[in-house]
């Protein structure tokens, strides 16, 4: 996740972690969603292999707290605004985890 998006939300009063702060460089996806799980945090990222770890642990039976996705081609297309908007709005919802897999796409 770009800097600026965590950035925007710390300044918003979320609770960050960012992996690189907590894990050497190159730590296995395995580990980083482990974590995220294993702490009721929800992962926030545009790295595909990420969305496959979160597809695994739900066939699996496993639960986690939630998976925020957007694949790289959005990225391009969607501003760092655009980005922490759709997280504030979606965190605005009942239950936005219903289904712990969210992809945020732009124009929606």
């Amino acid at each position: 996740m770009r800097q600026q998006i965590t950035d925007g939300l710390v300044r918003r009063r979320w609770d960050v972690q960012r992996a690189v702060d907590l894990f050497p460089e190159g730590a296995k996806d395995s580990i980083l969603f482990e974590y995220a799980a294993k702490n009721s945090r929800v992962f926030v990222t545009s790295d595909e292999a990420i969305q496959g770890t979160g597809e695994s642990w739900l066939r699996l039976g496993r639960s986690f707290a939630g998976l925020i996705f957007w694949p790289q081609k959005h990225l391009r297309r969607m501003s760092d605004g655009d980005i922490i908007g759709k997280i504030e709005k979606l965190a605005e919802k009942d239950n936005p985890f219903a289904y712990p897999i969210i992809h945020i796409k732009p124009g929606e």
